[in-house]
């Protein structure tokens, strides 16, 4: 399909009420594209989380282009998943209580189910509640190999949980999955090989070996002996985060908040209508609180609730009042969260209105 003219491009985005959400689907499709490509190429599974995106149609895009399946961080977001027809689903998070284990069992009846446990008492719970042999329940143990969030600490810790869950008359060890720090790689497989080689000697070689994390997505190859499975999320639309950690350019950044000045209190000052309601007040190490394609130079330097404050000192333009300006957000995540729905501009120029299905959806 020919390219449209920018003019009436644009003017179908600007005729959109803000603070919103706009994203290409072309970019969209091209992120999705590139990184099934390259799992394919090492024969890594890729198991895209959908923590970022939150929306059924993307999720059953990634397995038609060849994902295994998906992961979500939470049994609310799994629910409207399966409620939307995928079936196969990994819950990287340990799973407590009654009422949630109630819910667990549910899913498991609905979809191919794996979780993960990183303690003897998330296993205890499982094994209390999924009891039948011939139908067990696959449990990860989850691995702290650098990061400093959950997991086992060492890989003699991992072994041990491994025989627990391994012991448990309904459950089964499904392998090893680890979120590693950013950039930390070499540590998390160092970590992971001397796991796989206790767990081998015990009599438990891990079928599946997990990790996962947008900026390190293309160095990934490296781990393919080691790691069998990889999870990343922000890939499909990509942030500021993900281009300063080297994963493309701005270029590929699918989402933006769409934001109007509403104020020019000084000559080198703008306020946008988009806050921390609308941009994600994560910094993750940046300076400022998004990207500004339009004044590259500008920096968003405070946001209150429905308030974004722009310096534009170093900026050689300066907006009007009323300009529309799009921002690349910092941490694209929490921002589809905030939003009811998002808009997609397709490559026909027409823009669709998607619900964000799980939005909010942290139980």
């Amino acid at each position: 399909m020919p390219e449209l003219p920018e003019a009436t491009v644009a003017a179908a985005v600007n005729a959109l009420d803000t603070p919103t959400v706009v994203i290409d689907a072309g970019k969209v499709e091209a992120n999705l594209r590139r990184a099934q490509a390259y799992a394919d190429r090492y024969g890594l599974r890729l198991r895209p989380h959908i923590k970022t995106h939150k929306m059924p149609h993307l999720a059953a895009r990634q397995i038609e282009l060849g994902a295994a399946g998906i992961t979500c961080q939470k049994l609310g977001e799994a629910e409207v998943m399966a409620d939307a027809g995928i079936a196969d689903i990994f819950l990287p998070y340990n799973i407590i209580g009654a009422a949630k284990l109630a819910r667990l069992t549910e899913l498991k009846r609905r979809v191919k189910l794996s979780v993960t446990a990183d303690n003897a008492v998330v296993a205890a719970g499982y094994a209390a509640t999924f009891v039948d042999p011939a139908a067990p329940l696959p449990v990860l143990v989850e691995c702290d190999t650098g990061l400093g969030r959950c997991g086992v600490t060492t890989p003699e810790a991992a072994v041990e949980l491994a025989l627990v869950i391994a012991a448990a008359p309904g459950l089964s060890f499904g392998g090893l999955m680890t979120f590693p720090a950013t950039h930390r790689t070499i540590e998390a497989r160092a970590f992971l090989e001397r796991t796989i080689a206790l767990l081998v000697a015990a009599g438990l070689p891990p079928a599946i070996v997990s990790s996962g994390g947008t900026p390190d997505l293309y160095g990934a190859g490296e781990d393919a002996g080691t790691v069998t499975e990889y999870r990343p999320g922000t890939y499909v639309f990509s942030d500021r985060f993900q281009v300063e950690k080297g994963l493309g350019t701005y270029d590929d950044c699918a989402l933006s908040v769409l934001a109007t000045v509403v104020s020019r209190p000084t000559d080198t000052r703008a306020v946008i209508d988009a806050g921390s309601k609308a941009l994600t007040s994560d910094l993750l190490g940046l300076d400022g609180y998004g990207y500004l394609p339009a004044y590259p130079d500008a920096r968003i330097v405070s946001l209150s609730e429905e308030h974004g404050v722009i310096d534009f000192s170093a900026s050689s333009r300066r907006p009007e009042i009323g300009e529309r300006l799009h921002v690349i957000p910092n941490h694209v995540c929490p921002v589809v969260n905030l939003f009811d729905s998002v808009h997609f501009l397709q490559a026909d120029g027409s823009i669709e209105d998607v619900p964000v299905a799980a939005r909010g959806r942290v139980d």
